[in-house]
């Protein structure tokens, strides 16, 4: 179903940002993106090492490293974008202490235990479907990609999860693209995304090889090259890895792959609190 939503945000545009934008890596998936004036932030969790998460069926898992800062030292947000609804990616004390009235991007399922917790500000959506913000003559398109968070008939155990395809348009500079895979496996239903999207500027990876069940729910390092593969983007960053005592597959493990693929110059890391900044040409106007 086509799906098109826009959304005006208060304030004016910030014109410093316009060319170059960045990408904090606070931990686990959450990251704290910048461009074109918009601040976004991805799904929140800002536990400590030792603190543990409920994944549910009375399953835990404890949290390895910490975060690169606390919830209360984010700047203001223009969107938060999550996933979906497990504790390593919005916790109980986002949901404690998380402004109710933050705009939240999610899926109808995550959108609907978001109102039960008091936050009013949710744009729900379904795969293929697109929220438009708009902030001066700024325009960000987030389109929720597919996403299977788990093999055969599991994955009905699981909370629905979305990818995300992040579509910049900023006068004067050319269109950037940058797509989250969310907490997926390779699947058929992905091959769909490179048909409708031939120029992929920024891919993160959602990595990690979560187990549970000795069920694999997440990419570990071979699924995540194959997505490399299949995307094709320009440049491709790592996240979701080494953070929960449910991950089983390694950081090295997606490093020794992409050695083997021979990819290693499309491929970015981070460590939590580092940026990663990125250059958005300039469009000379026809005529």
């Amino acid at each position: 179903m086509d799906f098109r939503h826009t959304v005006v945000l208060p304030g004016a545009e910030d014109k410093t940002q316009t060319g170059q934008g960045s990408l904090f890596f606070i931990g686990n998936a959450t990251m704290l993106l910048r461009y074109a004036g918009f601040t976004i932030l991805t799904d929140p969790n800002f536990l400590h090492r030792g603190e543990h998460v409920h994944l549910g069926y009375g399953l835990k898992a404890e949290r390895l490293q910490n975060p690169a800062i606390s919830l209360a030292e984010l700047p203001p947000l223009d969107m938060v974008l999550l996933s979906h609804m497990h504790e390593d990616h919005f916790d109980r004390g986002v949901a404690r202490d998380l402004n109710k009235g933050v705009a939240i991007t999610t899926t109808p399922q995550a959108a609907e235990a978001l109102r039960k917790l008091h936050f009013y500000r949710i744009y729900p959506l379904s795969t293929w479907q697109t929220l438009t913000l708009e902030k001066g003559a700024q325009r960000l398109h987030i389109t929720a990609m597919p996403g299977k968070h788990g093999p055969g008939p599991l994955y009905r155990l699981l909370p629905p999860v979305m990818g995300s395809m992040l579509e910049f348009e900023s006068p004067g500079q050319a269109r950037f693209s940058i797509y989250i895979t969310g907490d997926t496996l390779m699947y058929n239903k992905l091959r769909e995304i490179p048909r409708r999207y031939h120029e992929i500027d920024l891919a993160i990876l959602h990595l990690g090889g979560t187990r549970l069940f000795k069920v694999m729910l997440t990419m570990d390092g071979k699924q995540g090259v194959k997505m490399i593969e299949l995307i094709n983007p320009r440049t491709a960053i790592p996240v979701h890895y080494n953070d929960y005592s449910v991950f089983t597959s390694p950081l090295r493990d997606f490093q020794t792959e992409v050695e083997e693929a021979r990819l290693a110059e499309r491929v970015h890391y981070l460590v939590r609190g580092d940026t990663y900044t990125f250059e958005v040409p300039t469009v000379q106007p026809r005529g």
